[in-house]
C-alpha cells in the first residue's frame, strides 16, 4: 500500500479529528510518519540505503515516540518503540504484521542470521559471538512454529534499530560496502512493516490515546499568545 492510500484510508479519521482539535497528535503523528516514508519511496530502490533507513525509522518514530511531561523530554527510544509494538499486535485482529512477517520470512531469518546486528556479537567480536546469531536463526524457527509473532517481531526490529543507532552515532561510514548487505536487508523488511503499522493505524488507531506527542507543532502567535496568558 502507497503513502498515497494510506492518506487517502486516513482522510474521513483526519477530517473528524480536526474538527475536535485542528493539531489533534494523531492526525499530527500520522502525517509525520507518512512524510518520511513517502521520503523513503521516493529514494530509487537500492540507492542511498542509509538515507532510505533513517527516513523509514522517523517515520516509525512519529508513530511510537512519546514525551515525558515531568522530564520535559522524550522518553527513551527503546522502551518507546517496544511498547509500541507490543501495542500494535494487539490492535492488529487482521493479522496484518503476522501475515507480514510470513510473507518476509527469508528477510527475517537473513537479518536474524547476520552476527553484524547483534549486539552480542560487538562486545566481543569472535567466532564464538557468531555462533551465536545462529543460534538465535534456530531458535527463530521455533517461534515460527509457536506462532510468536511479539518475539519475532522484537527480535528482528531490534537488529534494525541496532543498525539506526551504529548511522545516527557516527559509527558506520556514509554508503559504506562493509555494511550494504545488512542495511540492503533491513530496509526491505522495515518497508512493509512500517506500512504494515500505519494501516493498523488507519484501521484501529483512531480511538487510541498515543500518549504525548514529541514537540507538537507550534506558531510563533501561539507561542507569544501563551507566554502572555
Amino acid at each position: 500500500m502507497t503513502v498515497r492510500e494510506l492518506r487517502r484510508m486516513w482522510k474521513p479519521h483526519k477530517e473528524r479529528l480536526a474538527a475536535l482539535h485542528p493539531e489533534h497528535p494523531t492526525n499530527v503523528r500520522f502525517h509525520r510518519a507518512c512524510s518520511w516514508l513517502q521520503r523513503s519511496e521516493e529514494t530509487p530502490i537500492g540507492s542511498d540505503l542509509d538515507i532510505t533507513l533513517m527516513s523509514q525509522w522517523i517515520a516509525m518514530n512519529a508513530l511510537y515516540g512519546q514525551w515525558d511531561s515531568l522530564r520535559q523530554e522524550p522518553v527513551g527510544d527503546l522502551k518507546s518503540w517496544k511498547d509500541f509494538l507490543d501495542r500494535m499486535l494487539k490492535l492488529d485482529q487482521q493479522e496484518i504484521i503476522i501475515n507480514t512477517l510470513n510473507e518476509q520470512k527469508s528477510l527475517v531469518m537473513s537479518i536474524l542470521e547476520d552476527p553484524f546486528l547483534s549486539r552480542y556479537f560487538w562486545k566481543e567480536p569472535c567466532p564464538q559471538q557468531a555462533n551465536r546469531s545462529r543460534k538465535t536463526l534456530h531458535e527463530a524457527r521455533t517461534w515460527y512454529l509457536m506462532g510468536n509473532w511479539a518475539l519475532i517481531l522484537d527480535r528482528v526490529v531490534e537488529r534494525i534499530y541496532f543498525l539506526r543507532c551504529q548511522i545516527v552515532h557516527g559509527a558506520a561510514t556514509y554508503d559504506s560496502q562493509l555494511n550494504r548487505s545488512a542495511i540492503q536487508l533491513c530496509t526491505e523488511l522495515f518497508d512493509p512493516l512500517i506500512r504494515s503499522f500505519l494501516l493498523i493505524w488507519a484501521q484501529r488507531g483512531v480511538e487510541e490515546d498515543w500518549g504525548g506527542m514529541c514537540y507538537p507543532p507550534q506558531s510563533l502567535e501561539e507561542t507569544r499568545s501563551n507566554s502572555t496568558a
